[in-house]
């Protein structure tokens, strides 16, 4: 959360390194900054927790093997031990999306995932896997994915129809649901951190008066925090269905 005069302002892109290739503006931002670093503390820890790999695992390492069957598990239920090979791109997406996420809690930090641009880009990489994947392993059989089993020939038009719109529908779908609760919630919490502000600016009444703000600030903290956990983990649960539509097609 950065610091600015309105709710919006924290989500504002600044250049930090305005870089130009002809017409193509390639700047290095706040986005790119705070990418940069979510990788690189997510590879710092995962690499810290994981390294002495003892048979007794450390608190920390505990945390990286939790984090590690949680995922396995989910995909393993959703896709199957076939869905397996995908683990690396799922876990890398869950640990990416989770620590920018926390990150963005931190005051004067950004929030990549508040940015529609970053979630579309990351639903789309989903979608790309999921279609050359389905390609990949069924040829033009995966075009059955449009086509029920057990449906009617006089409806079967219609109902292919909407499946294609619902194909494409997904990646829109998956990233407006990260984009928009990262979004929703970051205003929220800024507008009642402003009301601690503005009431602690009138005086001694003022001061009593932020007490509840203060305390719904604090509520909706914690609250975010859950939510951060949650939309990484919803976006990885939909990764694994998505995934499962490639794999098997008559599920």
């Amino acid at each position: 959360m950065t610091k600015g005069p309105d709710p919006i302002h924290q989500f504002e892109v600044v250049r930090l390194i305005n870089i130009s290739i002809g017409r193509l503006d390639v700047s290095f931002t706040n986005v790119s900054l705070f990418m940069m670093l979510t990788v690189i503390i997510s590879t710092i820890f995962l690499l810290m927790t994981s390294r002495s790999r003892g048979i007794v695992p450390t608190r920390m390492q505990s945390i990286s093997e939790i984090a590690y069957e949680f995922i396995a598990s989910t995909l393993r239920k959703s896709t199957g031990i076939q869905g397996m090979h995908f683990f690396p791109f799922v876990f890398s997406l869950f640990i990416f999306i989770l620590v920018a996420n926390c990150i963005g809690l931190i005051p004067y930090c950004y929030t990549v995932t508040s940015q529609i641009t970053i979630t579309f880009v990351l639903a789309v990489l989903v979608m790309l896997t999921v279609i050359f994947y389905g390609f990949f392993r069924h040829r033009t059989r995966f075009f059955r994915i449009f086509v029920p089993s057990d449906v009617p020939i006089f409806i079967l038009p219609l109902i292919t129809t909407i499946e294609v719109i619902s194909f494409l529908s997904r990646p829109i779908s998956l990233s407006i649901r990260l984009f928009a609760n990262m979004l929703a919630g970051h205003i929220t919490l800024k507008v009642f951190a402003g009301f601690i502000v503005s009431l602690v600016s009138l005086g001694p009444l003022g001061i009593g008066s932020a007490i509840l703000p203060l305390i719904m600030t604090i509520a909706i903290t914690a609250l975010e925090f859950l939510v951060a956990f949650l939309q990484a983990y919803v976006f990885t649960v939909l990764t694994c269905m998505y995934l499962n539509d490639a794999i098997h097609l008559d599920h």
